[in-house]
């Protein structure tokens, strides 16, 4: 994991970068002046992938040379950090959002944030939602002819992206064991006789859910997809290979783990286009 960062010029027009990362012998983060442009000018843009510790640390320095330089701060931050974490103690969602706005960055650009509590936590935020993704790298001249929902909270997104598809949705759901809490199956929805279906959602893990949802509808692979904005893919995710015969995911976090066949979706032209 790191931080990459570019430069714009006054047109938008990628030009040499202003900065470079480095680390003093004893660990601590810095940027050092590789090209002395004129700052005014210039747009300068950092990309973090993953939720590294020093990578936000990096970050921030970044964020304070650039604002020295009296230039234009924006970081691509396609996984927001502790969007999962938005309740209970401690509170982990804010506390990422608060040492993100500590930076005083001029615009950040996220990709299909796991909650809206983060969103309304992270100022001068810009959202990119998944679906024109989905849409322009998975269903678009495909033969996919329906989308699953695998869980009531991946709904709200497998719907938006049924709708710009035109396809139909299908909800699923997993049960609980109500006395250890944990998963004790899954139901779906009718499902067609024919054609092939694809399960939408913002995060995988260790598979879990998805590897379940496959086995409970009974289909083969060849008539199951799978599209996570953010692949951790941990622990026992290389077997999604056994039950979906696409994966795809984007390059928001780098994989833990490798999974075979899987297709990652560059998130750049999505991301830059949002920059104001």
């Amino acid at each position: 994991m790191a931080v990459e960062l570019s430069t714009w010029d006054a047109q938008g027009t990628p030009t040499t970068p202003t900065f470079s990362t480095m680390r003093f012998p004893a660990g601590e983060a810095h940027v050092k002046v590789r090209d002395d442009a004129d700052a005014g000018a210039t747009t300068e843009i950092a990309t973090l992938r993953g939720t590294g510790g020093d990578d936000l640390v990096m970050l921030g320095m970044w964020a304070d040379a650039v604002r020295q330089r009296g230039a234009r701060s924006v970081a691509l931050v396609p996984y927001l950090p502790g969007a999962r974490q938005d309740r209970g103690l401690p509170f982990g969602a804010k506390v990422y959002a608060d040492v993100l706005n500590g930076f005083a960055i001029d615009q950040v650009i996220a990709f299909d944030p796991h909650s809206p509590v983060i969103v309304g936590l992270v100022e001068r935020l810009t959202v990119v939602p998944s679906e024109r993704v989905v849409h322009d790298a998975v269903l678009a001249g495909s033969d996919y002819s329906g989308i699953i929902a695998p869980d009531k909270g991946a709904v709200a997104r497998a719907a938006l992206v049924a709708e710009a598809a035109g396809l139909p949705l299908f909800r699923a759901e997993k049960h609980r064991n109500p006395d250890t809490g944990k998963l004790d199956g899954f139901s779906c929805e009718p499902l067609p006789e024919t054609g092939r279906l694809l399960v939408v959602d913002d995060i995988c893990d260790g598979g879990g859910t998805f590897a379940g949802l496959a086995g409970s509808t009974g289909l083969p692979a060849e008539r199951l997809g799978l599209w996570v904005s953010h692949g951790v893919f941990s622990g026992r995710a290389p077997q999604l290979a056994e039950h979906f015969g696409e994966i795809v995911t984007t390059d928001s976090y780098p994989a833990q783990q490798d999974v075979p066949g899987l297709r990652t979706v560059p998130l750049s032209p999505y991301l830059t286009k949002e920059i104001r």
